[in-house]
């Protein structure tokens, strides 16, 4: 049972057998991903203890405040899982999530009544190719794939492609097991003749992004690309710590970040079939 961070720490004081059971610093690495979440928390509302002092599993209830001012207790499980699958800053905190404006309803504001939704969903044309059948590891292009989601996703693509003479037009894989209802997945960068894909992560504008849930999310989606016969390179960025075995942090794209890319997929693939596709282009640069 959670209890509150006084009687917890009075409590790891005696378990410990030291006056301070746990050193400032000692769980930096583990709460830096969550920026948001450093953001809200003061020592002066939780008796001098620092969030780095604070296991992230603890079963303590602390007190937490939100950048409009509401003060609200949370346990650290509780706030790491809080954002789900929303993206709005105000779901940080119960209170804003809460008075957060819903949506409009169709025809309220002429009074005219919203219109009923069908019992079946419309039905959606669907090519033939987007229909043919496919192995289970193909990689191919989905209409149903979201568009890149940042400006530096699309510069690491074209210097990838600058650097290694592959197909980057495809934009998911076939894979066994169904992810959010679809036997197919839709990596950030797919290198199809080498079975690697790129993924690149950051925190997001409000720092909801690949913590918590979605961080959840993300290594069930690597677990099923590699069972389907991939890689996966994350490019981790914003504080955020790496999650699979090639992870790469970084502070955004740089020449040298391609370099570190392909020496990670020279130890998944080896160095000699990754040296057959690099470019002329990238060979008389790194000569320099």
């Amino acid at each position: 049972m959670p209890e509150n961070v006084e009687s917890w720490w009075a409590r790891r004081r005696w378990s410990k057998g030291r006056a301070v059971p746990y050193e400032i610093g000692r769980f930096r690495s583990d709460w830096e991903r969550y920026p948001v979440l450093i953001r809200q928390y003061h020592p002066d509302l939780n008796h001098g203890i620092t969030l780095t002092q604070i296991p992230p599993a603890a079963e303590v209830y602390l007190v937490w405040q939100c950048d409009v001012g509401h003060l609200f207790v949370a346990t650290p499980q509780e706030q790491r899982d809080r954002p789900g699958r929303e993206r709005r800053r105000s779901v940080w905190c119960p209170e804003c999530a809460v008075a957060a404006k819903p949506r409009p309803v169709r025809g309220a504001a002429t009074g005219a009544p919203a219109r009923p939704r069908t019992s079946a969903p419309r039905a959606r044309t669907r090519s033939p190719a987007a229909d043919a059948p496919r192995s289970v590891g193909e990689a191919f292009w989905s209409a149903a794939a979201p568009r890149p989601a940042s400006a530096a996703e699309g510069r690491l693509r074209y210097e990838l492609g600058s650097a290694l003479s592959l197909d980057l037009g495809h934009n998911a894989v076939r894979v066994a097991m169904p992810f959010f209802d679809r036997l197919e997945v839709w990596p950030d960068i797919i290198l199809g003749d080498l079975r690697v894909a790129i993924e690149y992560d950051t925190t997001g504008r409000h720092g909801l992004e690949h913590v918590g849930r979605r961080e959840a999310i993300d290594r069930r989606k690597d677990r099923i690309l590699r069972a389907a016969g991939w890689e996966v390179i994350r490019i981790r960025c914003g504080k955020l710590q790496p999650i699979g075995p090639y992870d790469l942090v970084a502070g955004g794209v740089t020449t040298i970040l391609i370099e570190r890319v392909l020496d990670r997929l020279r130890e998944i693939r080896g160095d000699l079939i990754v040296d057959c596709y690099l470019t002329p282009e990238w060979l008389s640069r790194s000569r320099r």
